[in-house]
């Protein structure tokens, strides 16, 4: 799935190309990515409307429109969104929705067709619950020591269920949380409230590094993510644990073990990690 660094990536690029431009068109060929509109209420609402700017929150993606409504994209695990300059008569592979735009054209694709499109008001609340109740992004001024301590010191989730709630940071997924973890020094295993002042910063700037490191290497393809222009990340050869399961820990040697943790596949070096 696409995390904070991927999602960044994708805005940098496409926020370079697109604001300016206008939506001519749109061609939908899997109406149930829209989430709450019909194809005719969606390309209604955005047909003829110009692209203002890209933003982001979490994993979330922001085209803010000059009318009163804009869009909201959730990649899940496989989308992609990407801008091409010149239209060609071939389609990309896994295409699902087409914006043609004033000069060039925004493609979404999906593989597994679990991504969300949503219709957003212009200003405020989007009125998505869980866009609405994320936390302070990962890589954001409101992400502080002190914020992570507060929501740690009474909590008894495991640190790795914690870091995955959404509502907790915003923007961490599988791949950064063990990543993380790691850089920490932390087992996924941990309760929260078993750690420390001095371990809760260290937890802090790891996670900070992690998602800055991801977005500086374009992020991290592990199968299917590719970036706004349809180049791959190069983060996947910078990973210390994620999907090295059974090699050896680039620190100590002692073999990667691979476990699950709430339901979710997790990657730590048992000696490194306490």
């Amino acid at each position: 799935m696409p995390e904070l660094p991927e999602v960044e990536t994708v805005r940098r690029y496409l926020q370079n190309h697109l604001p300016g431009k206008s939506i001519q068109k749109i061609e939908i060929f899997l109406p149930r990515l829209i989430k709450n509109a019909t194809p005719q209420q969606f390309a209604a609402a955005l047909e003829n409307k110009k692209i203002k700017s890209v933003e982001r929150r979490g994993k979330y993606l922001f085209l803010h429109m000059d009318g009163p409504q804009s869009l909201l994209i959730h990649l899940r695990m496989t989308g992609r969104l990407t801008y091409e300059e010149e239209n060609s008569s071939v389609l990309p592979r896994f295409s699902r929705i087409i914006f043609q735009l004033t000069q060039g054209r925004m493609l979404y694709g999906d593989v597994r067709t679990l991504g969300c499109l949503w219709l957003i008001p212009s200003v405020g609340l989007t009125g998505v619950k869980g866009c609405d109740t994320l936390g302070p992004d990962g890589t954001s001024p409101n992400f502080t020591a002190a914020y992570l301590r507060q929501k740690l010191k009474n909590n008894t989730r495991t640190i790795k269920s914690f870091l995955l709630d959404q509502t907790n940071v915003a923007g961490l997924g599988n791949i950064y949380v063990d990543e993380a973890l790691f850089a920490a020094q932390i087992i996924p295993l941990r309760r929260c409230n078993r750690i420390g002042n001095k371990t809760t910063v260290r937890l802090h700037d790891a996670i900070v590094r992690v998602l800055e490191e991801g977005i500086m290497y374009g992020g991290t393809t592990i199968r299917d993510f590719i970036n706004g222009s349809g180049k791959e990340g190069k983060n996947q050869h910078n990973l210390c644990v994620y999907g090295r399961e059974g090699r050896p820990c680039p620190v100590c040697g002692t073999e990667i073990v691979y476990i699950k943790v709430a339901g979710r596949g997790t990657h730590y070096c048992p000696q490194c990690q306490k």
